[in-house]
């Protein structure tokens, strides 16, 4: 489904992304791990060209996304992304958030995507909230107000980056518990997170960055309890 070949992402003269060799298959629940500031995030951006990667090459389902023909666009269509920060319009109530993309896209009629929104808060125990402006609603309602809005556009492939990070415990909880439905759904993520009980618990791939380098990567067990890299073994040490 998505190949990156040969990444590099440089800010000036500082190496964020150093040659990053991954391939994502469907169904894939990947996480991205590792201290902050060794690139997580960036990788996501590269992957849907927020940040253009300064070498190196991505293709999602086959389609090099560097290629001037390619409609950036529509790639992020079926390439969705939930942020650390809700980015919800506070302007807009919430099923009018939802249903924003699709309508202004043509990919549906307002009514056919009114229809879906009501369905999908419906399941995540928000329908009530259907005609609440953001600043309502909690954190972690907010949040996940947010991944039902790229849940709209039915994506192949979600990306989530640091979901979780301006969440209190709580409230993290419930955005997490959404993850692991959809994960069980069958959708293909990729996410990056320090939930690491989570992590073993929802991956079936986990990737350990570090310096702008993959290190290590593997089964979620094969990870955390037999690490093969002193750099990854410091790392668990340091966050248990």
């Amino acid at each position: 489904m998505l190949i990156v070949k040969n990444l590099e992402k440089n800010f000036g003269k500082t190496k964020v992304l150093k040659n990053i060799n991954l391939e994502i298959n469907e169904k894939e629940r990947v996480v991205i791990i590792g201290p902050s500031g060794c690139g997580k995030s960036t990788l996501l951006r590269c992957i849907n060209q927020i940040e253009k990667p300064t070498k190196g090459q991505v293709l999602f389902e086959g389609i090099p996304l560097d290629d001037k023909k390619t409609d950036i666009n529509k790639i992020r269509i079926k390439m969705g992304m939930v942020f650390q920060q809700f980015n919800l319009f506070p302007h807009l109530k919430v099923i009018d958030n939802i249903i924003l993309a699709p309508v202004k896209l043509k990919l549906m009629s307002k009514e056919e995507a009114i229809k879906k929104g009501k369905t999908l808060l419906d399941k995540i125990g928000l329908a009530e909230k259907i005609n609440n402006y953001p600043k309502e609603l909690s954190g972690g309602q907010q949040q996940r107000v947010a991944i039902i809005r790229a849940l709209m556009l039915d994506p192949d492939l979600l990306l989530f980056d640091e979901p979780t990070s301006a969440l209190d415990p709580e409230m993290k909880q419930e955005v997490l518990e959404l993850m692991k439905e959809l994960g069980k759904s069958g959708l293909t993520m990729i996410v990056v997170t320090h939930e690491m009980q989570f992590v073993k618990e929802f991956a079936t791939r986990v990737i350990f960055i570090d310096e702008g380098k993959i290190i290590e990567e593997g089964k979620p067990n094969d990870l955390f309890n037999h690490p093969k890299s002193l750099r990854l073994k410091e790392f668990l040490d340091n966050i248990k």
